[in-house]
């Protein structure tokens, strides 16, 4: 079984290119040069060094003691939530505006849900002297104040997004309407691994540092490369992609991917792609997608905005429909109660989008010698209100 895009970007059945005929140009410029640009030796050293000296990489595979001796296992944090901006979306940005860079474009754009991916490009557009356009949600702008303020600080202009569900999916929407209208000097950074090839690839390999520092850190810790279990929250699925990267053809390593239940699968709000989803096109790829009968898409629904996205990633919906990941579901209140038990015993708050990780530990047994590496993906301090709200501290 081959868990990589082909030539054309399918993973299985999933992925492809379905764009309009304005961004063939765009992408086919994109598709050409990407792995190109990226095995060239000074795109490599930059971004090497970048992740290094800027996100402070690598991030540390901290063992977690006393969660470990709750749930009777070996459990170790990926420590993402350490990264420069706050999340593993850093890595995937500094790769995308190198790439921008060495294709000549000028004008950056990004949509974002739980603003984290608009923190990390607002970041690296600063860092590099490029325009920033970032779209948000109406809905995501209220929800995560904060992360509005610091793209604000970081010089980029943030764009509401007002039709629709006035979150990720009407923000991705909006993107794209802007990336048509300026095709020549405008690169689309896109956050997660969606969208049509050759994006959902190129952001599993930025963002494939993740698993890469895994094996090494696994052997320091364990004197062995492979964990029993990864555990990564998918919304459109980028950390997961890197957590899993380097373990896919490793059937030994079991992957369980974790989706955003909302109030509870069959409840109507619900953001459980891998259950609900039927395959579709959206953004530019066929994959799994919340969709009524006649194929218009379903409004998802999350406590954690960065998890309520109507797709999944064609990795993800491959990984699904061959049964190589599990797939779980998890509600808003299982994940902020895990969210609170992290704080309580580890002294790390997580951003609720993780917190859905973590919450597998009280779904799921494990066994007392099993090595389980949980990506912790993001830090909670965007997510302080709604902790705040729902624990009413």
């Amino acid at each position: 079984m081959n868990y990589n895009a082909n030539k054309k970007g399918y993973y299985g059945e999933f992925g492809g290119a379905y764009i309009p005929e304005m961004l063939y140009p765009n992408v086919e410029e994109l598709r050409q040069y990407y792995l190109k640009i990226m095995a060239e030796p000074s795109f490599q050293k930059e971004f090497n060094r970048l992740l290094k000296d800027y996100v402070g990489r690598p991030s540390p595979l901290y063992f977690a003691k006393r969660l470990s001796e709750k749930y009777r296992t070996k459990i170790y944090l990926k420590r993402e939530d350490l990264n420069h901006t706050g999340a593993h979306k850093i890595n995937n940005t500094i790769g995308q505006i190198l790439m921008a860079k060495r294709l000549g474009k000028t004008r950056i754009i990004a949509e974002t849900g739980a603003g984290q991916h608009g923190v990390a490009t607002a970041t690296v557009c600063a860092l590099m002297g490029m325009e920033c356009v970032v779209y948000m949600g109406e809905i995501d702008i209220a929800r995560q104040a904060p992360n509005v303020a610091r793209m604000k600080m970081l010089g980029a202009t943030v764009i509401p997004a007002l039709s629709g569900s006035r979150t990720l999916k009407d923000a991705t929407n909006e993107a794209i309407r802007d990336w048509i209208n300026n095709p020549v000097d405008t690169y689309y950074i896109i956050g997660s691994v969606v969208g049509p090839h050759p994006y959902p690839d190129m952001v599993a390999r930025f963002q494939s540092v993740i698993s890469e520092e895994m094996k090494w850190q696994l052997k320091e810790h364990e004197g062995k490369e492979n964990p029993d279990y990864i555990i990564a929250c998918v919304g459109g699925g980028s950390n997961a992609a890197g957590a899993f990267y380097h373990y896919l053809d490793t059937e030994e390593v079991k992957l369980i991917a974790v989706e955003a239940a909302g109030k509870g699968i069959r409840s109507g709000k619900s953001a459980a792609t891998s259950v609900l989803g039927k395959k579709g096109i959206i953004h530019g790829s066929k994959t799994l997608l919340m969709q009524t009968e006649d194929g218009q898409i379903t409004e998802p629904y999350s406590i954690s905005a960065g998890l309520d996205y109507p797709g999944v990633g064609p990795l993800h919906a491959h990984l699904c429909a061959t049964n190589r990941a599990e797939f779980l579901a998890v509600t808003d209140d299982e994940a902020m109660k895990a969210g609170l038990e992290l704080c309580e015993l580890e002294g790390i708050i997580p951003a609720i989008e993780s917190a859905h990780a973590l919450a597998v530990f009280g779904q799921k047994k494990f066994k007392p010698n099993q090595v389980i590496v949980l990506n912790l993906s993001g830090r909670g301090d965007k997510d302080l209100n709604t902790y705040i709200n729902y624990f009413k501290l």
